[in-house]
């Protein structure tokens, strides 16, 4: 059990008596977790075992076609505000403020978040969780981007990216810094405490809005021995026979076409992958080991994600809540060679990786589920409506009947709401646009534009025909390569996406940190 003194500095969370919640707005509770692949959930085709998450979607609908932006601060920024994330600043990462349009490293305090909109509609508002769109300059004091500066009402979490689940850091309780932790302290356990002690001191009288913002699976891969071990045999297999076992269950799950292959994508590997075989014996133990860590940072969350929905039903607000799950991009291959083997079964069936714009980095699970089982209409069943990460926020106030705030300027939103498409009508057109890292990508209809970065060829793409992006169809249709460019860079010009940077991680943030040492973000 975790340290009791841990929450004294959070607040006393005491059950309040179950009470049923007056017919009014419904809560809101948005559950985003962090580089987990398109396949990494039961209900997406997992061997990981997620039953909590499984019954969100057995209750309400999936999403096969949900796009995010490739990478953490980016799609959390777009979560945030309904919008493209270099329009409000965050066009690539916190670490720096590049001081320039589009790359300030935090959210832009012209555009409202997503706290501030339904808190102005009446709505309470909690976090928890990974905050990630404060620049890292700004963590030793509040700086009038952090998340109770932003909207919330109450926040626990850690600001920054990454680091350890043992030790996170900086760590806070609304602003107040955290100094230590208690021994048996595991961030994804407190992120759900956290967030079940704000649903237990919650009033009822008005609806909540509560951000669960989970760091898990993302790295390092840290879990408790006893939950890597009941993983440990699932992965012994290999990632060969668990990949194409994935890939038929999505295909028994109608996520994926029957009439589809499951694809190899040699050229991510340098022109060969790897068969389970090819690996030495001392290779395929340091993958079976920390694929099964992985997993149960997976299961721990959906463990958690258990206990919250259990919470609500006790507080008697149940039927009247929404819940929201999804992941900020895909799987990462920055664990090295065997890392990138993990999340090659992670994102199948789809080629490529989180910080890239290909339909690995940017497709990720996302469930959309009522309480009241009487308005799901479209239960258990998949949408394939193209959807965004940008339709989040259009799609809480659509929910909570809620206006955006006079007090802000910029009211038209680029995303939509995704009632309509949860209730099984017809999509409306659209067109939606990628850019990180001088990655790009345009998907207008059937056709995708995608290049690796900014010195690279255009790929021209058929997602109907082709949608694990293997043929490049550019020099047979060049007229629609001309067009999806030009929308691209019309968009990018508009956006403030441009000038795109090609620097590596380490020699960007030394050449900005240099150019503009003012790094507190205010």
């Amino acid at each position: 059990m975790m340290n009791r003194l841990l929450y004294t500095a959070l607040f006393s969370c005491g059950m309040a008596p179950a009470m049923a919640q007056n017919e009014q707005a419904p809560n809101i509770v948005l559950i985003l977790c962090d580089d987990m692949g398109f396949s990494d959930i039961g209900c997406y085709g997992s061997e990981i075992l997620t039953p909590n998450i499984d019954q969100l979607a057995k209750e309400g609908v999936r999403f096969s076609q949900f796009k995010n932006t490739g990478r953490s601060c980016p799609s959390r920024a777009a979560l945030l505000t309904g919008r493209y994330q270099h329009e409000v600043g965050m066009g690539w990462m916190a670490e720096v403020d590049e001081h320039r349009p589009g790359y300030r490293g935090q959210i832009d305090k012209a555009y409202p978040t997503i706290a501030e909109i339904m808190k102005a509609g009446g709505y309470r508002t909690y976090m928890s969780g990974k905050w990630h769109v404060t620049t890292t300059g700004g963590y030793d004091a509040p700086n009038g981007s952090y998340p109770v500066q932003r909207g919330f009402e109450r926040y626990y979490g850690c600001l920054h990216g990454g680091g350890s689940y043992y030790k996170p850091e900086p760590l806070y309780n609304d602003l107040d810094r955290i100094s230590e932790v208690p021994d048996d302290y595991y961030y994804t356990q407190a992120i759900t405490d956290s967030a079940v002690c704000f649903v237990n001191r919650h009033d009822t009288s008005r609806p909540m809005f509560l951000y669960v913002a989970h760091y898990a699976p993302h790295l390092p891969l840290q879990a408790p021995e006893k939950a890597v071990q009941k993983c440990l045999d699932r992965y012994k297999e290999g990632y060969d026979v668990l990949r194409r076992r994935r890939f038929e269950r999505q295909k028994q799950l109608g996520l994926v076409p029957e009439d589809m292959e499951l694809p190899v994508y040699d050229r991510e590997f340098g022109g060969k992958r790897p068969a389970w075989e090819d690996l030495t014996a001392e290779q395929q133990k340091q993958w079976i080991h920390d694929m099964a860590t992985y997993a149960a940072m997976i299961e721990i969350m959906d463990e958690g994600i258990g206990k919250l929905v259990d919470a609500i039903k006790h507080k008697g607000m149940y039927e009247n809540t929404v819940f929201l799950f999804l992941s900020d991009n895909g799987a990462t291959d920055e664990g090295g060679y065997i890392g990138q083997l993990m999340s090659d079964l992670s994102n199948t069936p789809y080629r490529s990786y989180k910080k890239w714009v290909y339909q690995g980095g940017t497709s990720t699970p996302f469930i959309l589920t009522y309480g009241d089982k009487k308005k799901n209409p479209m239960k258990g069943q998949i949408c394939r409506q193209p959807a965004h990460i940008i339709d989040l926020l259009p799609t809480c106030m659509a929910l909570g009947h809620v206006g955006y705030p006079a007090a802000f300027k910029h009211p038209d939103l680029p995303g939509c709401s995704l009632l309509p498409a949860a209730e099984g009508k017809p999509a409306q057109p659209r067109t939606l646009y990628f850019e990180h890292q001088s990655s790009c990508a345009i998907i207008d209809g059937n056709w995708k534009l995608v290049r690796y970065d900014r010195d690279s060829q255009w790929e021209l793409i058929d997602l109907d025909a082709d949608p694990f992006e293997t043929n490049d169809l550019s020099q047979r249709h060049p007229e629609k390569v001309e067009e999806l460019e030009s929308r691209w860079i019309e968009w990018a010009n508009t956006h403030k996406v441009f000038p795109l940077e090609d620097k590596t991680w380490t020699k960007r943030l030394n050449f900005y940190k240099q150019k503009n040492p003012d790094q507190r973000g205010e």
